[in-house]
């Protein structure tokens, strides 16, 4: 199996910043892609950023682009999303995935962290 452990929520003002991070275990998987998730209460999981593990290309989503920054560290399994210029609407759980399908299908990632909760005060 592959697991993922995610780190560094918190809350934080409207304006401020965070840096989550996913350790992902062992090596068997180390060739998957990853992601990152966020699921606010009453609204529907939204892909926010992707990461190819190999090269290294990104994507993000609209409502996150010029603010969000992932990245990825090969050698300690680990990847982080840089989260800036936060606002209220930012407030969720952030989850990281793994998976080896195209990086911006939701569909690809078939292993999950237990999340991490971001929340942004007015």
């Amino acid at each position: 199996q592959l697991q993922l452990v995610e780190s560094g929520g918190g809350l934080v003002q409207a304006g401020g910043s965070l840096r989550l991070s996913c350790v992902a275990s062992g090596r068997a998987f180390g060739n998957y892609n990853r992601a990152w998730f966020r699921q606010a209460p009453g609204k529907e999981r939204e892909l926010v950023a992707a990461i190819v593990w190999s090269g290294g290309a990104t994507a993000y989503a609209d409502s996150v682009k010029g603010r969000f920054t992932i990245s990825k560290d090969n050698a300690k399994n680990t990847v982080y999303l840089q989260v800036n210029s936060l606002k209220p609407e930012d407030t969720a759980v952030y989850y990281c995935a793994a998976g080896a399908g195209p990086i911006w299908s939701a569909a690809a990632y078939a292993y999950w962290g237990r999340g991490t909760q971001v929340t942004v005060s007015s």
